[in-house]
Parts: C-alpha cells; sequence; structure tokens
C-alpha cells in the first residue's frame, strides 16, 4: 500500500510501546480549539487517478497573481523579479548540498550570507543581523524570546498595529514558555498609547511600521518610553522595500529588527517559503537566535569566510542555544541578495518612491468613489479603506469579475469586529488600467 503502509496491529504495537492508548494522545500539547472535532468532509478513499482528476481541479480554481489587477498585500506583495535573479541562484558556487559546516567547500554560500546580513544590517540601520529567519513571523516571535533573555523579564506588549499572524506567532510561542503578552486592540488609525501601558516588568513592546493598515509609525518617541522603563523596542515590517524610503529603524531607536523580505527576489509563491530578516544591535549580538557569517582569511592570508556565531541548538548544547530553529531559507535568501545586489542602493530608491507614487495615485482615486473611506494620513504602498459594505463580500464579488481587491481585514482577525476594512496594497507591477479597473469595481459594487 503506497500511502497506508501500516496495519491497525501496527498502529497499536506503537502506540503501546511509547505508554499511550490513542492517537489523539500525541496531540495532547495542541489547544483544543484549533483541533478537528471530526474529520474533513472528504472521501475516504480513491485511486491515484481519481485523487489527481479531483487535485487538478482544485488547482485549476487558482487565479495567478499576474493574470488580473492584483491589489493583495497584507505580508506578501507582489513585485516583479528580474530573470537574472532566478538564472544567477542555479550557478554552481551557490548550488552547495547542504549547511556550509566546512567552510573550505562552501565559500560561495557563505559569502553570499555574509553580504546577505551586510544588506540587512544597512536597510534596517543596526549593526548585526543574521542569516535570516524561516519569515517574518517567526523572526517577531524569536525576538520577543532573545527580548526576554536580554531583560530578564517576560512581558511583551504587542502594538494593535501588527500584523495578526505575527501577533498569533508571538502567542503561540510565548504560551509554551508561560510568558505574559499583552495585546493591544486593533487600530486602523494608529492612534493607540501603546507607552501608557509599558511599566517595569515589560520586556519588549512590538509595533510594525508599516503597520498592516498601512500606517508609518514614528518609533522614536515609542523607543525613548520603553528605555526609560528598561524595556526593549521591537520593529516590524512586512515591506522591506518601504525600507529603501522611509527612515530605517535602527535611526529611531529600535533595539531588535524583524521583517519580511519576501518583496526582495522572491515571489508570492501561495504563502511561502519565505524569507525572515533580523537584526539588532551589536551588544546583543550573543543573543541573537540562528546563526551568523563573519569574515576571515585563510592560512595563505587570502579572504575567506565561516560560520563565526552558530547559538542554534544543532551546534551547542540545547540549554545554552538561543532558539532550536532548524536551518534559515537559504535559497529565499540568496534570491534577495541577488535581486538587492542588481537593484543597489539607488535602484531601491527609485523602486520604493515608484511604489510610493502610485498608492498616492490609486488613493486620490478612491477617494472619489461613494462608500470609500481611506483611513490612512500616512501610507508607503498600502492602505486600509472603510467600506460602506462588508469587506469581504466585495472581495468576492470583485474576484468574480476579475479583480483582485485586497484582503478584508476579517480574514486575517475575524473576532475583531471591523468587517467594513479593506487593506489594499499597490505596488510598481499596477497600471493605470488595473487601478481603474479596481476603481471601476467598487463603484459597481457599492452602489
Amino acid at each position: 500500500m503506497r500511502y497506508l503502509p501500516l496495519s491497525p496491529d501496527d498502529r497499536a504495537q506503537m502506540l503501546a510501546r511509547i505508554g499511550v492508548d490513542r492517537i489523539d494522545a500525541l496531540f495532547a500539547d495542541v489547544p483544543g480549539d484549533k483541533l478537528l472535532t471530526e474529520p474533513l468532509d472528504l472521501p475516504r478513499r480513491k485511486g491515484e487517478l481519481e485523487v489527481e482528476r479531483i487535485l487538478g481541479r482544485m488547482a485549476a480554481r487558482n487565479v495567478t497573481a499576474g493574470s488580473v489587477p492584483f491589489f493583495v498585500g497584507a505580508g506578501a506583495y507582489k513585485h516583479h523579479v528580474p530573470a537574472s535573479v532566478d538564472h544567477l541562484i542555479q550557478r554552481s558556487e551557490f548550488l552547495t548540498s547542504y549547511t556550509p559546516y566546512q567552510p573550505e567547500i562552501a565559500q560561495g554560500t557563505l559569502q553570499y550570507l555574509f553580504e546577505f546580513q551586510t544588506q540587512v544590517a544597512a536597510l534596517t540601520g543596526m549593526e548585526v543581523a543574521n542569516a535570516s529567519m524561516y519569515d517574518g513571523s517567526t523572526g517577531a516571535g524569536e525576538a520577543v524570546l532573545m527580548a526576554h533573555r536580554v531583560t530578564k523579564r517576560k512581558k511583551a506588549i504587542l502594538s494593535g498595529g501588527l500584523h495578526p499572524h505575527y501577533s498569533d506567532v508571538v502567542e503561540t510561542l510565548s504560551g509554551m514558555a508561560s510568558d505574559v503578552v499583552v495585546r493591544m486592540d486593533a487600530d486602523p488609525t494608529a492612534s493607540e498609547d501603546i507607552a501608557a501601558l509599558i511599566d517595569d516588568e515589560t520586556s519588549c513592546v512590538v509595533v510594525q511600521s508599516p503597520d498592516v493598515f498601512g500606517n508609518l509609525r514614528d518609533l522614536a518617541p515609542i523607543a525613548e518610553a520603553a528605555h526609560a522603563k528598561g524595556a526593549l523596542l521591537i520593529a516590524v515590517f512586512t515591506e522591506v522595500v518601504s525600507l529603501g524610503l522611509v527612515t530605517p529603524p535602527g535611526e529611531m531607536g529600535a533595539d531588535i529588527v524583524v521583517g519580511e523580505g519576501q518583496s526582495i527576489g522572491n515571489a508570492l509563491n501561495f504563502g511561502g517559503p519565505y524569507v525572515g530578516l533580523f537584526a539588532a544591535k551589536q551588544k546583543y549580538v550573543r543573543q541573537m537566535p540562528g546563526r551568523l557569517c563573519g569574515e576571515t582569511v585563510d592560512a595563505e592570508g587570502k579572504r575567506g569566510f565561516v560560520l563565526t556565531l552558530s547559538t542554534r541548538e544543532q551546534h551547542i548544547r540545547r540549554d545554552k542555544a538561543t532558539s532550536n530553529i532548524c536551518t534559515n531559507s537559504g535559497l529565499c535568501c540568496l534570491a534577495f541578495t541577488i535581486h538587492m545586489t542588481l537593484l543597489g542602493q539607488a535602484g531601491l530608491t527609485r523602486l520604493a518612491k515608484i511604489n510610493h507614487a502610485n498608492a498616492v495615485r490609486l488613493a486620490d482615486m478612491l477617494a472619489g468613489v461613494p462608500g470609500v473611506e481611506v483611513l490612512n494620513e500616512t501610507f508607503f504602498n498600502e492602505m486600509t479603506l472603510r467600506l460602506a459594505k462588508p469587506a469581504a463580500d466585495v472581495v468576492e464579488r470583485l474576484a468574480g469579475e476579475g479583480v483582485l481587491a485586497g484582503v478584508p481585514y476579517s480574514r486575517l482577525a475575524p473576532k475583531a469586529g471591523l468587517d467594513d476594512l479593506l487593506l489594499v496594497a499597490t505596488t510598481e507591477v499596477n497600471t493605470d488600467d488595473d487601478r481603474a479597473a479596481l476603481v471601476e469595481g467598487l463603484r459597481r459594487a457599492l452602489a
């Protein structure tokens, strides 16, 4: 049997050997509200050919982002990735088999990781960066754990503008360690007073800019308030292209900066794999998760690269490890580095300006649509609309007309009670025709 190799007797023997009486006991640590109460409504069995046909029909329902006007963002953005990126990541210098434990045969991998770290540090305005995380959300969770280690405290305050998925990851990791998480209410207008919640027990405050609603935040006053209480500021971003135009978090006093690097060099890929960026102040370098590459010289005095710090449990004793992240998103990281190198500083700035100009143009167009209110005073390439009808219904209608209008906030946070909010992102790939299609679609849907 190709897919079900174990018989009921086999399973019974395995359960008896590990000392449990039923399979459900293996999932005791999973929160009860996350478990299914009954099997999914799927056929119990089908032949291989039938399965392929069913899955093929399901896959055919997907609409590729480049085939219709596309304004979906909320943490994953459609940007143009040059064909040269896909070509260069296949070069033999980079196609090493696995983790670069042996530097003498992995100089290509080690060098691009070193260059990646340099780029991330420059982008974020920080002193050191690691060799990437899984994605932005897990990076945020690891940053909170790092802040706890640095401050010897166990309380994190999460801004209401933090992406709900990032907040969920932080809560999941913190829950396993019985740490305290204060999650502020969703705040579409960025008017929250996060400083008022910081006390002597606070380890860190986590603030996103541009936030999930698109608002640009001045992190300096929040950093000052956190530092006055001995807490750290963790700055988060989901749109790395914004760092080509806005003030870097490091210049506003952030202690740790984490975010999603997918926008540079990486396609949407149905949600992953992505690449998490992680940077911090130099004095906290030994508390950073993952690994760091460094520059050295070989026996002949030639420039070379090595793993300088490897503070994960694969390298050192588990009780000394800073995290149990098992790898980094190496190929995505390489694509990021190559695309960033092709852009350069001037190219990134120009790309960011184009994104912002497109967003301003779209906001002006949307402001003239009855039933649409643009909530943002400031934004980069993403904004929040308040609609006269439930946003999810409007998105479904426009999808049927061949326009992917954005992300209803209710999809990210179903219990927030903000069903009328629509997150809309526009990048350099959107044309005047795309923007006109969105505006006219909203006009019809809200009439």
